[in-house]
């Protein structure tokens, strides 16, 4: 099994590379032509949604640095 990469980029997308399948909320799968690199958008101007177009472009910013999540909370 190989491993996926996603790299959450300085003011534009969140980028997934490696073995991966995309589904949308009913569970049907993206076809995504045979690609193992995508750009998913985060700032909701695409007009491509959930994929990256680059509208963000000027518009969105974001600066992605690694953090610690606090501990996950017990059930």
């Amino acid at each position: 099994m190989s491993t996926t990469k996603i790299t959450i980029n300085n003011n534009g997308s969140i980028k997934v590379e490696g073995d991966f399948q995309i589904f949308d909320k009913a569970g049907n799968a993206y076809d995504l032509g045979g690609r193992d690199v995508v750009a998913l958008c985060r700032c909701g101007l695409s007009q491509n949604m959930p994929f990256c177009d680059g509208a963000h472009k000027g518009k969105f910013e974001h600066e992605a640095i690694a953090f610690s999540l606090p501990p996950k909370k017990e059930a």
